[in-house]
């Protein structure tokens, strides 16, 4: 668990440079050079035609350095979630597995559980730390202790509350990215409407340009960040209910391979 902790963080660490590396490549080659030239055209029609009207861009809208952070931290939290969602499917994955070979109709005592341990016990460390294999493990290690069928039930059912629990815990930086967004946008709104209101004087003479670009400047990052914000929280829901159902099928395969030969084997028990 404490590998898995610390891997998971070096791909966080490394995942946030790579953003920062390939968002500000893009910023320094495509955006900000269109975004000058942009603006320049219009401040030259401007002052040849005080009456002309200027074109949104979206690479003006986009130039400022707040929607820079914004997308960095985008494209940071796209690739945390991408990483959970491949090991979401790879515990997935395991559900398709046949971890106890247990035939139909066939009673489990609890002698026969530490038998039935072995195969998860050898399986390879990565795979043996799944929550699938792990919950088995757990539940045929209750059942040879107690020989209770509703102490395993209980054991299955706190294992899988607890990886909930956990899953959710682990998305706490993608919820702290999800607020940061807009912050960050609303810091450009700030600095945007200070700078318009440190050139009201210009305006007051008749130039306003830079009156309008700080507005301008406020306005999109507030924009940028909203939309932003949306895009992110999307995902993390979609995110969060893979996990969810991750854990219902987990708690489902328990049931139908382990706790129902059980209770085969408990009724069979009472029986005789």
């Amino acid at each position: 668990m404490k590998k898995g902790t610390g891997s998971e963080f070096i791909f966080q660490l490394f995942s946030l440079l790579l953003s920062i590396i390939i968002v500000h490549a893009v910023y320094v080659t495509v955006i900000r050079p269109n975004a000058q030239a942009i603006s320049q055209q219009q401040q030259m029609a401007h002052q040849t035609n005080q009456s002309s009207q200027t074109e949104r861009s979206i690479y003006v809208v986009l130039k400022d350095f707040e929607q820079e952070t914004c997308f960095v931290l985008m494209l940071w939290a796209l690739l945390i979630m991408a990483y959970k969602a491949r090991i979401t499917q790879q515990e997935r994955y395991m559900l398709n597995q046949s971890m106890l070979n247990v035939q139909p109709g066939v009673s489990i005592l609890p002698q026969d559980a530490r038998e039935l341990c072995r195969p998860l016990q050898n399986l390879p460390q990565n795979q043996r730390e799944m929550l699938a294999p792990r919950t088995l493990l757990i539940a045929l290690q209750r059942f040879n202790a107690t020989a209770n069928v509703d102490a395993v039930a209980s054991a299955v059912k706190n294992n899988c509350d607890s990886e909930t629990d956990k899953l959710d815990s682990e998305l706490a930086m993608v919820r702290y990215i999800v607020w940061a967004i807009p912050s960050i946008g609303f810091i450009g709104t700030v600095r945007g409407i200070g700078e318009a209101l440190g050139l009201a004087h210009e305006a007051v003479q008749g130039n306003i340009i830079g009156v309008t670009n700080s507005l301008g400047t406020a306005f999109n990052s507030t924009f940028i960040a909203l939309v932003i914000s949306i895009v992110i929280m999307f995902f993390s829901h979609q995110l969060q209910l893979m996990q969810e159902r991750l854990v219902q099928s987990t708690q489902d395969y328990c049931d139908n391979n382990l706790l129902n030969h059980l209770l085969i084997a408990d009724v069979n028990k009472e029986e005789s």
